[in-house]
């Protein structure tokens, strides 16, 4: 089974770099079949270059800017049978590719994984509130997926589709820019197969965009789009 690992890039010259090499240092002394994919969404800093002085990264130029093109870009260009969506603003945890592939080698009707960001540039009391709202979301959660049969949970950024379940509901929707693409994908996946949200695949993640934007805000329109 190989897994693709698409990462998405605009103006992300301060931290590709180290998402790049948190996932060298999980690879180190795994032999999984693996491929890396950094898109270069229309940047204007030196984030093309960055990523081009790692050769070991397929490097894949989308000039139209937004979230969901240079993820279908990123698909587009990949070749394995499950397909990582993470941000150019994380670092991989450890064990993260070991329960990946757990997850999909023990479940085959599983078509998509996800797991929540830790924020490690947040305050202790700014963490706290956003994992509160990740256990509200998470009850939300299991009443859709195991009572009412409807929808799902992903975490945009830290996500793993199976190709076939893509290919199944038509691929990444282009007209969402950003918010909401993961829950229209979840709700659109959860009808081909499983889709599971466990807090035991978390991802290092900058909260530099919760911080500008207040988490409460933030919570806020991650509910919106939710329920619409």
């Amino acid at each position: 089974m190989k897994l693709s690992i698409v990462i998405p890039a605009y103006n992300e010259e301060a931290l590709i770099g180290g998402c790049l090499n948190s996932i060298f240092a999980e690879m180190n002394g795994k032999h999984y079949n693996m491929e890396i994919i950094a898109v270069n969404n229309a940047s204007t800093d030196k984030t093309r270059e960055i990523i081009a002085s790692f050769p070991q990264v397929k490097l894949v130029n989308e000039p139209d800017k937004g979230l969901v093109k240079a993820r279908r870009a990123g698909y587009l260009a990949s070749r394995g049978e499950l397909i990582a969506n993470i941000d150019a603003d994380t670092r991989m945890t450890p064990g993260w590719l070991d329960k990946v592939f757990e997850e999909f080698s023990k479940n085959k009707k599983l078509a998509a994984l996800s797991g929540p960001f830790i924020y490690y540039d947040l305050s202790k009391n700014a963490r706290l509130a956003v994992r509160t709202f990740y256990y509200a979301g998470f009850f939300i959660y299991l009443i859709n997926r195991y009572i009412l049969g409807v929808g799902s949970m992903l975490q945009g950024g830290n996500f793993i589709v199976k190709r076939t379940a893509i290919e199944a509901i038509g691929g990444f929707n282009s007209d969402f820019d950003f918010w909401g693409e993961d829950t229209d994908l979840a709700r659109r996946l959860v009808k081909v197969g499983g889709v599971k949200f466990t807090f035991d695949l978390p991802i290092y993640a900058s909260g530099r965009r919760l911080e500008r934007d207040g988490v409460a805000r933030t919570g806020w329109r991650y509910t919106l789009n939710y329920f619409s």
